[in-house]
């Protein structure tokens, strides 16, 4: 008798663990649709550091795979069982911070400014509340747009060998907000704080980048570029 109880326990959680690894399975497979979508789109975007006119070509490419990677969270949303978000995030959060600072970028080069969290999560297809289910976390919102910072950084200087002098003052005031505005926050999560502490060295090359830039006499001068051409008056 004894053994049969014993039996009929293990046998009840021999049901649960297999029923977990296939749960586990189907989000790992959709979690490798999502990374392959951030790659094809990490792919598009590397031309900025080697062209000057095929951006808004790069940008239009990424958001073709962002429109992927909505589709895979949408999935996501829904396997994951009520109330269990963070049981699982484990798969997904660190791939959602690099789709997070992928989704900046390209915002970034598009419009000039910083995305929101909101606007994020709906290109995505998330939520923003923990309430409502599947969430885009605040936490890895933050660390996509510190990552952000660091591309940023290296786009200054690859603006200036393709001859864009203009680039680098207009990203160095980006980051100078950027790193104001984390400044404001009272950073609790240790890998935040980490990430955070190198925002500072993102700034210094930058601003490095615009002083190479200013004393080797390499910006437009303001005042000509907005005095009116002949040509301008002309017309």
């Amino acid at each position: 008798m004894q053994n049969i109880v014993v039996k009929d326990i293990f046998d009840g959680f021999n049901d649960y663990l297999n029923k977990e690894q296939e749960l586990r399975e189907q989000i790992r497979e959709v979690v490798r649709e999502i990374d392959q979508a951030a790659k094809e789109a990490t792919i598009a975007l590397q031309v900025i550091h080697s062209s000057l006119t095929e951006v808004s070509g790069a940008c239009l490419a990424a958001r073709n795979q962002f429109e992927v990677c909505r589709k895979g969270y949408e999935r996501l949303a829904g396997l994951i069982p009520e109330g269990q978000y963070y049981r699982y995030n484990d798969h997904w959060h660190f791939l959602t911070q690099r789709v997070v600072f992928l989704v900046a970028l390209t915002v970034y080069l598009e419009k000039g400014f910083l995305v929101s969290r909101d606007t994020t999560a709906e290109v995505l297809g998330m939520k923003t509340k923990q309430a409502h289910g599947f969430h885009l976390d605040i936490e890895d919102y933050l660390m996509g747009i510190l990552q952000l910072a660091s591309e940023l950084s290296r786009y200054a200087t690859n603006s200036v060998t393709l001859g864009d002098y203009e680039r680098p003052l207009t990203i160095s005031k980006f980051v100078a907000d950027l790193n104001s505005g984390f400044r404001l926050l009272n950073l609790k999560n240790d890998g935040l704080r980490k990430r955070f502490d190198a925002l500072k060295y993102d700034v210094k090359k930058i601003e490095e980048i615009v002083y190479d830039i200013s004393i080797r006499g390499l910006r437009a001068d303001p005042a000509a570029a907005a005095a009116p051409s002949t040509g301008a008056a002309e017309q």
